[in-house]
């Protein structure tokens, strides 16, 4: 009997990943929010958030190997002098603006912030800031354009 008769055998292919730039984005934001809110809980928690990432360094023989460094984030929340804590969603080194002129989200106190990340993740996902987030890229590929 055959070794490969004894296996289930099928027709499969990968999961792709989208080639379309406006689902890129939306996925890109989803996964940037889901690290603020990760962070405002722990902060509110009164814990330190500190994600790490592999990136590929050299070790002292001069091979390539792969290590754990701390991920470098900055918190989307910040305090006004009133004591007053707002929300700004960047995109391509860019704040987003959600109406003219408007570019941050008043959050009151810490604890509610979680509560409004939800809030805009569903937005993003809903295809509410497609149009600035495609607008930010096209900047950001201008600028980068003209730096190389």
């Amino acid at each position: 009997m055959s070794i490969l008769k004894t296996l289930k055998l099928t027709s499969a292919q990968p999961a792709r990943t989208s080639n379309d730039p406006v689902e890129r984005a939306r996925n890109k934001v989803i996964a940037a929010l889901a690290e603020q809110k990760a962070m405002a809980e722990a902060k509110i928690a009164g814990q330190h958030y500190a994600p790490t990432h592999l990136v590929w360094r050299k070790n002292e023989a001069g091979k390539r190997v792969q290590v754990e460094t701390p991920k470098r984030l900055r918190a989307g929340w910040f305090t006004d002098a009133s004591g007053q804590t707002f929300f700004a969603l960047r995109y391509a080194a860019k704040p987003i603006e959600f109406a003219k002129d408007k570019n941050a989200i008043a959050v009151g106190e810490l604890s509610a912030l979680p509560a409004i990340i939800d809030t805009l993740t569903e937005a993003v996902r809903a295809g509410e800031l497609d149009e600035q987030l495609a607008k930010a890229a096209a900047e950001r590929g201008q600028i980068l354009r003209k730096a190389s």
